[in-house]
């Protein structure tokens, strides 16, 4: 299971909301089923519907 929380502690790298989207997505592309948003991410781009943005990628990108 694909955890938010392990994304970012892993990835100091990423400085915006559109990196971690880009991240979410290439993880589902690699094989992840399953993702938890257990934390908010930190970045000031975070938009007030980011559960449904991750979600989203994570879903489409894991059809491709």
């Amino acid at each position: 299971m694909l955890c938010l929380s392990e994304i970012l502690l892993q990835h100091h790298e990423l400085e915006s909301f559109e990196e971690l989207v880009s991240l979410v997505e290439e993880k589902a592309r690699e094989g992840e089923l399953f993702f938890q948003m257990d934390v908010r991410p930190p970045y000031m781009d975070t938009p007030e519907s980011w559960e449904d943005r991750l979600e989203a990628a994570f879903a489409a990108a894991g059809r491709r």
